[in-house]
């Protein structure tokens, strides 16, 4: 697959590592071998996963000659964050429009992401209740720039679209060269599912490199039904998007939701522990929304022998530990 084609900003200058956690397996005393995908380790403020989509999207804003970012998220959101980050590098102003998915979820002063929004010098916030029509939400905010002469360019929450995904497309292949060059054999992967991209395109580059290895997302939203159904959209949309022949099957996706507990953003007490164990074994920081949930669905599923003993499994990272400071009392209970 050829994504030189295709416009990037260059944000993703290494690759990110992949890092053995010996403790850390042992201690989820399944007989596997865990590896961490650090992509909490790229670029941007905080750093996450949707810098490697940021990377795409923000180079088709400007190439079509955009001064104003507009994108959209839960309170505490981490694609907000990052999208405002790279706004600030670019010299575009960056517009919130954000889902109160608990409802008196936000609060302006609230610690995290909230705190970072400020920092940065969001140019405005836009708080919308929960199950608003978000895009409808972001071009009422474009609609208003167009009006005072700005030139709007809107990205989906978590870049979630086929532009997007090519981040993590991109990501695919890296790891296949990293596991190449490192003569690591990988049985399974393990991603969060949130708002589809980052496991679309992980899919849609295993599958476009036959690489042979399946993947598991963990959904952190949506049932799974309709999460399975979003990644396979996605995933071939972006395939269609390559040009390449390749599509992704039904059967390919997988996004468990056994482990969102009572919503989107709400702690449970396997998330907790998922974290605490994760720190006080490598010293490795997950985010109690997305990472957090993932990490506890690899942990449950490897007790309940979804692994083959001997396994070797990688966890994409996909950051989101400055929203840890927001759940303060959850992690001190």
């Amino acid at each position: 697959m050829n994504l030189a084609k295709f416009a990037r900003r260059g944000y993703v200058t290494t690759p990110t590592p992949i890092e053995y956690v010996p403790r850390f397996s042992k201690a989820v005393g399944a007989d596997i071998n865990i590896y961490i995908k650090r992509d909490d380790l790229l670029p941007g403020t905080g750093g996450g996963n949707k810098t490697r989509k940021l990377d795409f999207s923000i180079a088709d804003a400007l190439k079509q000659g955009a001064d104003t970012i507009i994108t959209c998220g839960a309170v505490q959101s981490n694609h907000c964050r990052l999208t405002l980050a790279w706004s600030v590098k670019e010299g575009l102003d960056c517009h919130l429009v954000l889902e109160e998915r608990v409802k008196h979820s936000y609060n302006p002063e609230a610690s995290g992401n909230n705190f970072l929004f400020q920092l940065l010098g969001v140019k405005s916030i836009t708080v919308v209740d929960g199950g608003s029509n978000m895009m409808a939400e972001m071009e009422k905010v474009a609609e208003k720039l167009r009006a005072q002469g700005k030139k709007p360019y809107i990205i989906p929450g978590g870049a979630s679209n086929s532009i997007g995904a090519m981040g993590y497309v991109s990501c695919a292949e890296e790891t296949l060269r990293q596991l190449f060059d490192m003569q690591l054999k990988i049985d399974h992967m393990i991603v969060p599912s949130g708002s589809a991209g980052t496991h679309a395109g992980i899919i849609a580059g295993m599958i476009g490199n036959n690489a042979g290895i399946p993947v598991t997302g963990i959904g952190v939203n949506r049932k799974k039904p309709v999460q399975e159904a979003a990644v396979l959209k996605l995933a071939n949309e972006t395939l269609e998007r390559i040009g390449t022949s390749a599509r992704v099957d039904a059967k390919d996706v997988v996004a468990f939701d056994d482990y969102v507990g009572p919503g989107y953003s709400l702690p449970t007490p396997a998330m907790v522990d998922a974290v605490k164990l994760l720190a006080q074994t490598e010293s490795i920081l997950l985010d109690p929304v997305y990472s957090g949930k993932a990490m506890s669905g690899l942990i449950d599923l490897a007790r309940k022998g979804y692994f083959p003993k001997g396994s070797n499994v990688l966890f994409l990272h996909t950051g989101g530990s400055p929203a840890l400071y927001a759940y303060l009392d959850t992690f001190r209970a």
